[in-house]
């Protein structure tokens, strides 16, 4: 078997054991994901010759653990990575080694016929275009969550995978949770009756939980393309802020939607089998954290979801709260007409009357 089909099994093999292409599961979750890993190991064996070669695009926290975790899988190579930031690419060096190809320019590694895949870990605002730039370069994509930074940009990039054929995942890592995956099986055997109301909760209070994330001191613009990070939005002036704390800007992120209700929903729509909401209502405000930010630090909404031919109608309640003084936990609850499940990354705890 030659390298590339080799390739294109193992990419096969990974997407089929990390849950499949339809749930739009995790290949490469959190460094904390060590049990899907172990699962992945489990279920497929792979030779010496197997090898996938990988990029990052977008170095900072989350696409950092990506790769940390994607390193893990037997055959994975890291060859290059790309940020914005010069202290990134620096850190990329001494992580990974000093032979990793690193750049500030994400279509130089596109250009490369020695990657495979890409993880693209950057803020929202790019997610669109260097998932269709990289589908157009003949490279399978993992993208980080949210797919998109706005509704209207989904279609096109539904329209390259299908255009290009590539394998294309976003990483949402409750599908790769074995809690929901035992709350889908309890639900499917009737274990709390119809399903008839939903409901998931967030909160958090430390700093860089709530989007205050660390600032380097030499952040300016000699060591950070601000112009190239503004591109796909509103030009602005310098602003070290919404660079490095991105989240809390309408231009960059999603807010508390595309950061934290993209948790709950996937993973309810994992074990219901749902394809989302017909009427929806969220409201929310400013209560705490004013340091510029644009987005509310509380968030409700409301969701009612129709029935179709695999579950009932129900309601569904979702909170997100960055003022908690409790430091309360997160967590999905679903209820049906004989009990009830309170569900957890490893666990289900099943209440009935």
């Amino acid at each position: 078997m030659g390298n590339e089909q080799n390739r294109r099994s193992f990419l096969k093999k990974m997407s089929l054991a990390a849950g499949g292409l339809a749930t739009g599961s995790a290949v490469f979750a959190r460094e904390s994901d060590s049990k899907l890993f172990i699962g992945l190991q489990r279920q497929s064996e792979y030779s010496a010759n197997d090898q996938i070669n990988i990029a990052l695009i977008g170095a900072g926290g989350m696409g950092s653990s990506d790769t940390n975790t994607a390193l893990q899988v037997p055959g994975v190579k890291l060859i290059a990575v790309c940020d914005l930031y010069d202290g990134r690419l620096a850190d990329a060096k001494k992580k990974w080694g000093n032979d990793l190809f690193t750049t500030k320019h994400y279509k130089e590694i596109l250009n490369r016929k020695d990657i495979d895949a890409v993880i693209i870990g950057t803020p929202d605002h790019w997610h669109k275009q260097i998932s269709i730039d990289a589908m157009a370069a003949g490279k399978n994509v993992y993208c980080e969550k949210p797919m998109v930074h706005a509704v209207d940009e989904g279609s096109a990039v539904v329209a390259a995978q299908k255009k290009y054929g590539k394998v294309f995942q976003v990483g949402s890592q409750g599908l790769a949770s074995l809690g929901n995956e035992k709350a889908k099986e309890l639900l499917k055997e009737g274990a709390i009756g119809k399903l008839n109301y939903a409901e998931g909760f967030w909160a958090r209070r430390e700093p860089v939980e709530c989007w205050q994330y660390p600032v380097p001191d030499d952040a300016s613009e000699q060591t950070i393309d601000w112009d190239t990070y503004i591109a796909t939005t509103a030009k602005r002036p310098f602003d070290k802020m919404r660079f490095f704390r991105w989240r809390n800007y309408k231009d960059y992120g999603t807010a508390m939607a595309g950061d934290l209700y993209v948790h709950l929903f996937s993973s309810l729509h994992f074990i219901t089998n749902s394809l989302g909401p017909n009427n929806i209502y969220s409201t929310g405000g400013l209560r705490f954290w004013n340091d510029g930010r644009e987005v509310p630090d509380v968030q409700l909404g409301a969701f009612d979801y129709p029935e179709t031919a695999v579950h009932p109608a129900f309601n569904l309640s979702l909170r997100c709260n960055f003022v908690d003084g409790t430091s309360g936990t997160t967590y999905l609850r679903l209820v049906g007409s004989e009990g009830a499940m309170d569900v957890e990354w490893d666990r289900v705890t099943l209440k009935r009357n």
